[in-house]
């Protein structure tokens, strides 16, 4: 036996090979094209720290950075009929809704949690574009009045997280009855006095629009998000004009008087707390989550 050949050479070889590296550390940015790090785009909420693009960001991602250490508690939603329509186009609904699972690891297009924020105790629900591009179905429907249930239920206030492309086509008529099942948990949480505060996110359209997204107290969207109920492509096919620049994204509804804030995804905790503790009489939060000086305090620093 040759122990040079045998064990010296690949332990050298082994030394200086190259090793592979992992495909998923850099991420493109689907504006400007800069490629980023994982670990930098997630540290700054998936948002491109060259352009301050917004790029999607999963409804438990989003979780972890709003809730107080990113702890939270899922709230149950009940499961609707699997198929009730029997649909298929290329695929039949059930594979299409197992794909979907498989590559979210989620049940279906809203994640629905409730936790504290800045001390600040909420119910909060989130779609996931991933997810079927976030398609309204009875999950979802039953989701939001799962999460106002919630809310009323603990006296909190709900936060919405929209991010659609409208109804979902397989469950036909019953996806559109989530329009009023909604806008009737929207009016559970009015009738209870409890702020319901909807953040839109890029995209919102379809249905969602036309329903729980446009009803909150406070309307705040994320910076550059697509918000309508048809797209800019269908509106000018339909009245053969160009359309101004920035139609339909949220700074031009903000200009219109659609919305009341536009904020930027790195600065929306902050800007929420402020907003809940004021709707629910509470005392102004606290920065970096240390006790409130007494009035004591400057005198004796003065006595120093």
């Amino acid at each position: 036996m040759n122990w040079i050949t045998n064990y010296v050479r690949p332990r050298i070889n082994s030394m200086f090979s190259k090793r592979d590296m992992p495909e998923n550390l850099w991420t493109k940015c689907d504006e400007c094209g800069t490629m980023l790090f994982h670990r930098e785009l997630s540290d700054n909420l998936n948002v491109c720290t060259n352009c301050d693009h917004h790029m999607v960001i999963t409804p438990r991602e989003r979780f972890n950075a709003l809730f107080d250490g990113g702890i939270f508690t899922e709230v149950e939603v009940p499961k609707p009929i699997a198929d009730p329509l029997q649909f298929r186009d290329q695929k039949r609904y059930p594979d299409r809704m197992k794909a979907a699972q498989k590559s979210t690891g989620e049940t279906d297009a809203m994640l629905v949690a409730e936790g504290e924020m800045g001390r600040t105790p909420i119910v909060a629900c989130a779609q996931d574009f991933s997810f079927m591009g976030g398609s309204m179905g009875m999950y979802v429907g039953n989701a939001i009045i799962a999460a106002a249930e919630r809310a009323v239920k603990l006296k909190r206030p709900l936060i919405l997280f929209s991010a659609a492309g409208g109804a979902r086509m397989q469950e036909g008529i019953l996806s559109l009855m989530q329009m009023p099942r909604t806008t009737v948990a929207v009016n559970m949480l009015k009738e209870a006095n409890l702020p319901y505060i909807v953040v839109l996110t890029h995209p919102t359209t379809g249905g969602v629009t036309a329903s729980y997204a446009m009803l909150g107290d406070v309307q705040i969207a994320e910076p550059n998000a697509l918000i309508c109920f048809a797209g800019p492509r269908v509106i000018e096919q339909t009245i053969r004009e160009k359309l101004p620049e920035g139609f339909q994204r949220a700074e031009y509804l903000l200009d219109h008087g659609m919305l009341d804030r536009v904020t930027h995804r790195t600065a929306l905790r902050d800007e929420l707390i402020s907003i809940l503790r004021i709707l629910m009489g509470m005392e102004p939060p606290v920065k970096g989550d240390l006790p409130a000086p007494t009035e004591a305090a400057p005198n004796e620093a003065e006595a120093k």
